[in-house]
């Protein structure tokens, strides 16, 4: 016989019944189709959940609060600068407030004609957009710049002011006419009670 020669091993089948030699592979009992379907079904299920959850929180205040604007009528938002803005909110949320048709106060001393002593603040209503830098009309607030807001009353001093400037200007504001028109809305709105 050769040494060298290696005699070829066949395999023995297995028996039924009978336990497996020790180092031969076990046979693994078959997986079930409906556990992988389980399986995903949950994954996207912790997925879903997590994106609900994080929409929520991105957009759950926006909406709460965007319900209380009357789109019929004008909105007062009053920044913590003591600034105060006049216009339509047109979008607000968590981040921001949108302001279109803005108008602003704005407030000039002149001495009274019958008295040299005691000077009179003149407040007028002024337009936003004949301004150096022609901003616009629209702005986008930080939400954290505004102390509140309200919607006001068309019968109040700044909507009449406001209807006055429209039915002046119906094809909009010309902003070589920005004088007389922030004049014309002076009269209609005068320092009672108004603050900047």
């Amino acid at each position: 016989m050769d040494i060298n020669r290696v005699q070829p091993q066949t395999a023995t089948p297995p028996v039924h019944g009978t336990a497996a030699a020790p180092g031969s592979p076990k046979k693994s009992k078959p997986v079930a189709k409906w556990t992988s379907g389980i399986t995903a079904l949950l994954i996207a299920a912790v997925v879903i959940l997590i994106i609900a959850v994080i929409g929520v929180i991105s957009f759950g205040n926006s909406s709460n609060e965007g319900k209380y604007v009357d789109t019929s009528k004008l909105q007062a938002v009053f920044l913590n600068t003591g600034q105060v803005y006049f216009g339509n909110i047109k979008a607000l949320n968590t981040k921001y407030f949108v302001l279109t048709n803005i108008y602003y106060l704005q407030t000039s001393s002149s001495s009274s004609s019958s008295s040299t002593s005691s000077a009179s603040n003149n407040v007028s209503l002024v337009k936003l957009g004949c301004e150096l830098h022609q901003p616009y009309d629209q702005m986008v607030i930080n939400s954290d710049q505004v102390t509140f807001w309200e919607n006001l009353q068309s019968t109040g001093q700044v909507a009449k002011a406001v209807a006055t400037f429209e039915k002046d200007n119906p094809n909009g504001q010309k902003c070589s006419d920005q004088s007389s028109s922030s004049t014309s809305t002076t009269n209609a709105v005068q320092s009672a009670g108004s603050k900047q």
